[in-house]
């Protein structure tokens, strides 16, 4: 491609022919949870380094490897956001709305990670999330549950399974995980070197290692279920009785776990076998511990993310993406009059019609090969303004969709007909 430059190795441009997917994707999540209560908000995709390493934690892959990390001219630390949990959270806290509230969040946006770049996993990639604080109870759980359940009916795709564990109050994971530190030390012998350095740091992560060397040893590794105490118990077992009742299937995956101190309680994952090896479309949980970590009050806390990339996959794999463009019109012009005329023409449809799909051809050509561009448009119908219909106040309707004999109609009548028309 000679000197041109080309976009950034793992980032990718959404073309337009792409666009029709995304905005079915987006515009379903909008409306379904706002229908819930939800309320957006949007953070910048720019934050102090600082609030990552004390949310995500400083020894993550995600702190240690992943986060696109700069100084700025004043010399702070500067990261491009790798997940949007903790700008939330903070967000939240400097406005002060989390005080003495119920918040129910939604957002949509870019976060970064330097990673490898494989199918479905970019380095600019798109997040839709919902969070939600105050609120304790396994309710607020299931609700997050419920309502991606409801979104990937809407969407209509398939071979998606619901993922469930509880991790229990902080009081039940200390004492497990120094029940897995012992366990995990007797066979550090066997460890790779993740999970050697994840002993030091997050041992419950070594548990979520896909290394296939070593699943008998995590398979017998002891269980956080034998942690539980009592309200924990009660509490994951809440969760089960309200999912149950709602007809949402799931399975109780004990290996399903989250390495970082101020999650508690459920966790959750949506999990699907048609993607590869990427098989988590979205992933969820309680989080109480984070508002306190980054400075706020105590305060309960819930919520999910999912990667839009992937699901935009599904959507074509499964035959259910929105491949059309919005284009009822396509409105051809011959004449030295038609375009004064012709744009007046289409103003006023659109006055009329505010949601009408109408693209006024421009850039001249002749018929025939306005009429391919007309075809290649998507357009249900072309209107055709030249000399004669001019002079005579008409216009000629052509289907292009449809066997049907072209007509002609009055100008001054076109916009009451149009529904008619089309």
């Amino acid at each position: 491609m000679g000197n041109q430059v080309q976009v950034i190795r793992g980032m990718h441009d959404v073309l337009p022919s792409d666009m029709p997917v995304w905005n079915q994707l987006e515009d379903n999540y909008r409306a379904l949870v706002e229908s819930y209560g939800y309320r957006q908000i949007r953070t910048p995709i720019v934050e102090k380094t600082a609030l990552f390493k004390r949310s995500v934690g400083e020894a993550t892959d995600i702190v240690e490897k992943e986060m696109y990390t700069f100084d700025d001219k004043n010399g702070d630390s500067l990261s491009l956001r790798p997940e949007n949990t903790a700008s939330v959270v903070r967000a939240v806290l400097e406005s002060g709305i989390v005080n003495d509230q119920l918040l129910r969040l939604w957002y949509c946006g870019p976060m970064f990670r330097h990673e490898r770049p494989q199918k479905g996993r970019y380095r600019q990639f798109q997040q839709f999330g919902a969070e939600t604080f105050g609120m304790s109870g396994a309710d607020i759980e299931s609700e997050l549950i419920f309502m991606a359940a409801r979104f990937w009916k809407q969407l209509g795709l398939e071979d998606i399974a619901l993922q469930i564990n509880t991790l229990g109050s902080n009081e039940c994971r200390v004492h497990f995980r120094q029940v897995l530190v012992e366990y995990l030390s007797d066979h550090r012998s066997s460890l790779d070197e993740d999970s050697l350095r994840r002993l030091e740091t997050n041992p419950l992560r070594v548990l979520d290692s896909k290394n296939p060397d070593m699943q008998s040893l995590i398979n017998n590794a002891p269980k956080l279920q034998g942690s539980l105490n009592q309200a924990s118990s009660e509490h994951f077992s809440q969760l089960k009785s309200i999912l149950d009742h709602g007809g949402v299937t799931y399975e109780v995956n004990p290996r399903l776990v989250r390495g970082l101190d101020y999650y508690c309680h459920t966790v959750f994952e949506w999990v699907t076998d048609s993607l590869g090896s990427q098989g988590t479309i979205c992933a969820g949980g309680r989080y109480d511990g984070l508002v306190e970590q980054l400075g706020g009050k105590p305060s309960h806390a819930a919520g999910f993310a999912m990667g839009c990339e992937r699901l935009i996959s599904m959507l074509v794999d499964q035959n259910k993406a929105n491949m059309e463009h919005p284009c009822d019109i396509y409105f051809s012009m011959r004449g030295d009059d038609a375009a004064s005329i012709g744009q007046k023409l289409a103003e006023s449809l659109r006055d009329h019609h505010p949601n009408l799909g109408l693209t006024v051809h421009s850039g001249g050509g002749s018929f025939k090969s306005q009429m391919k561009k007309a075809d290649k448009s998507g357009a249900k119908v072309a209107l055709i303004l030249g000399d004669s219909e001019i002079e005579s106040g008409s216009i000629v309707v052509k289907y292009l969709r449809e066997d049907r004999p072209q007509i002609e109609v009055l100008q001054i009548e076109l916009a009451g007909k149009l529904n008619e028309i089309l």
